[in-house]
């Protein structure tokens, strides 16, 4: 199907980034449509990160452009357009010596929300996270499931057009896990759009509407996960078949 411009929430196009004379993004392109969850794989090193930050206006891009809801996107040197984003990073951004809902509190804040519409952020996102009853603990005290939701929240108190997830689920029990994608899934229900990282297969396919898998700083394949199975010349088989199939199976450990 071709994507119309209502459809496309965020088109990334011939994105580069370099580190010196290593090209992390290489080309890199790909859309998110509007009330999805897009994943984005790769295996270490394949320039993930380096996307997802430049997504996410941590870093410019070198080359390339970023368009948003169909008009240019420059989020590293505009706040008013990064307010557009939600982000969950991978390394845990909280607060250990205050409660789950003083880390809210200050977080809403930032975000611009006062009175009744910041209360009200706050509860919904202890409820998301599953912390009503603990919501008074300091986060030092809190199990890393626990942090790990609490994190994943934060990134949605100001409802944001585009939730950018980078490996929410990293060092989770089962339990947390699972809620996490409870809550995912619950986000999507309301129409939320969501761009998703992750090394865990089984998650993308099962959250995942559509994936974009990278591979030396390029993307080397796009689409739903079936169709990926076909393309690859094994119809019928899952997500992390597909991805060794096109990645293959050498370490990458860097």
């Amino acid at each position: 199907m071709v994507p119309t411009a209502t459809s496309v929430l965020l088109e990334v196009q011939g994105l580069c980034y370099s580190y010196g004379g290593l090209k992390a993004a290489d080309q890199v392109s790909f859309h998110v449509d509007r009330g999805e969850i897009f994943g984005l794989l790769g295996p270490n090193g394949a320039g993930k990160t380096t996307t997802i930050c430049c997504v996410a206006g941590v870093k410019r891009p070198q080359e390339g452009t970023l368009r948003f809801a169909g008009a240019d996107f420059t989020p590293s040197r505009c706040a008013e357009q990064r307010r557009r984003l939600g982000v969950v990073p991978q390394e845990l951004a909280l607060y250990d010596g205050l409660t789950a809902r003083e880390n809210l509190q200050f977080f809403a804040a930032v975000a611009g929300l006062r009175g009744a519409a910041a209360r009200a952020a706050v509860e919904r996102a202890l409820e998301l996270a599953g912390l009503v009853e603990r919501a008074g603990d300091r986060v030092s005290t809190y199990s890393g499931g626990m942090k790990r939701r609490l994190n994943l929240v934060i990134g949605c108190l100001h409802d944001p057009e585009l939730i950018i997830l980078d490996e929410p689920t990293v060092g989770v029990d089962p339990q947390s896990r699972n809620h996490v994608f409870d809550a995912l899934e619950a986000l999507s229900g309301e129409g939320r759009t969501l761009l998703y990282t992750t090394h865990y297969m089984e998650e993308a396919e099962r959250l995942c509407d559509r994936v974009a898998i990278m591979d030396c700083g390029r993307v080397i394949a796009a689409g739903p996960p079936p169709r990926l199975a076909e393309e690859a010349g094994i119809p019928g088989e899952n997500l992390e078949q597909v991805f060794l199939k096109l990645t293959g199976k050498r370490l990458r450990d860097t």
